[in-house]
């Protein structure tokens, strides 16, 4: 751990150049990439990213191709235009052929692509001397990054989030509700138009340093890992831009202690982790919270069926002072059995439940929780049968399903509903 410290300030501190303009170029793009990919991913377009990308190339070679030198302007210019082209001609096969969206994608960006590597191919075989680096745009190198190309980082960087700002209220309708948006008068198709070259932009000012392959990942990833965290757009946002540029400082530092990593691929693998990361643990939406507040719910059904078992037995032989052992109980149901005892024991500690002689009998906190259990179990019955004209022989498992639900509020609402009534369809007392 100190080592990775000593690292750390030796790579904050350095005063080699070409590593701070690399650092401060991932961090800046990182942000920048992730801005944007907040917009494609709730778009439902992550694969805009995939074609942009790929289509940069023949952009750049073009470029290369009729100037015959490596101006970051004129290269960035080019790959604008061609990347604009492929999500035209992406869109335009999809609304004007039966062709679906996602093999639209996929015929444009292949066929951009090849186009790329065919004249990747003749500058390689032209002899031409600057056309060194070329290859980058390839899998990305940033440590090949000039200063002139951190200005321009910079420059679009500051554009995309000012655009970003300004048109927040109209992206933000025009993202979460298409059709009143359309009601209201916005403008839909330059807002498109809008969200497209944002996305054009971010990959073309970031293709240099990740790469034409892993460009899309930058896009979508760090977007993606903040849908577990948090609910609200501008929350989103503001977290997305955070992870991308913690993605891009790790990435560059990692590079920083060993030459023989590459940046580019690993701010994709950071950012891929906090995704990860995310998916598994985030609070509500992660899998491990599901899992736990799954296995809650089942243990807390599991609890309230053992004291309805109870209170309808004791209902049964009009004895609630007697007493029941552990196994009669399991006996009367078809439990789990690991769930049966783990149940068992936070009802003794809930104190639910309470020994007694040879047995267990409900304590008089159980007591009323088991009969309401029983009330409401009841009313639903009464009420499938006069609302939803269900036989009797067909009410007692959805009313088994429904009483581990029903609110205090829905509960008064039902007995007021049904006006209070005596006993269910089965002639067995409601207990109020």
């Amino acid at each position: 751990m100190q080592e990775i410290w000593a690292l750390l300030l030796e790579f904050l501190s350095s005063d080699n150049l070409n590593t701070q303009v690399v650092a401060a170029g991932c961090v800046i793009l990182g942000a920048c990439s992730a801005l944007v990919g907040c917009f494609v991913v709730l778009r439902g377009q992550s694969l805009a990213g995939d074609v942009v990308s790929h289509a940069v190339l023949p952009g750049v070679c073009l470029a290369f191709l009729i100037s015959g030198q490596k101006s970051i302007w004129l290269l960035s210019i080019s790959a604008c235009f061609t990347g604009w082209l492929a999500l035209w001609l992406s869109d335009f096969i999809t609304r004007q052929t039966r062709i679906k969206a996602d093999t639209a994608t996929a015929f444009t960006l292949s066929w951009f692509f090849g186009i790329g590597l065919v004249l990747l191919s003749l500058i390689q075989k032209s002899g031409n001397a600057a056309q060194t680096g070329l290859d980058h745009f390839l899998f990305g190198k940033a440590a090949a990054m000039l200063r002139e190309d951190i200005y321009f980082i910079c420059m679009v960087s500051f554009i995309t989030l000012t655009l970003v700002v300004f048109f927040y209220p109209a992206l933000k309708l025009y993202i979460f509700d298409g059709n009143f948006s359309k009601v209201s008068g916005l403008p839909i198709k330059w807002l498109e138009w809008l969200i497209s070259t944002l996305t054009v932009m971010a990959v073309v000012v970031g293709v240099q340093c990740v790469g034409v392959v892993l460009m899309a990942a930058l896009l979508v990833t760090p977007a993606i890992a903040t849908r577990f965290w948090v609910k609200s757009l501008s929350a989103m946002l503001v977290l997305a831009a955070f992870i991308g540029s913690f993605s891009g400082f790790v990435g560059a530092f990692v590079s920083y202690t060993d030459s023989g990593i590459p940046t580019g691929p690993c701010i994709v693998l950071v950012a891929t982790a906090i995704a990860l990361f995310s998916f598994f643990v985030a609070p509500q939406k992660g899998r491990l919270f599901m899992f736990l507040k799954q296995r809650h719910y089942h243990l807390k059904i599991t609890e309230e069926n053992i004291l309805k078992l109870f209170f309808m037995h004791h209902e049964h032989s009009q004895n609630f002072d007697q007493a029941l052992s552990l196994q009669s109980i399991k006996n009367k149901r078809q439990f789990n059995n690991a769930t049966f005892y783990i149940a068992w024991l936070s009802l003794l500690l809930k104190r639910y439940l309470q020994s007694h002689q040879n047995g267990f009998r409900l304590s008089p906190a159980g007591m009323q929780k088991a009969k309401r259990l029983v009330k409401l179990h009841r009313l639903w019955e009464v009420y499938l049968i006069r609302h939803a004209q269900m036989l009797p022989t067909q009410v007692h498992y959805f009313a088994e399903t429904i009483e581990h639900i029903i609110s205090p509020e829905l509960e008064k609402v039902l007995e007021k509903e049904l006006d209070y009534p005596k006993t269910d369809p089965h002639n067995k007392n409601i207990p109020y």
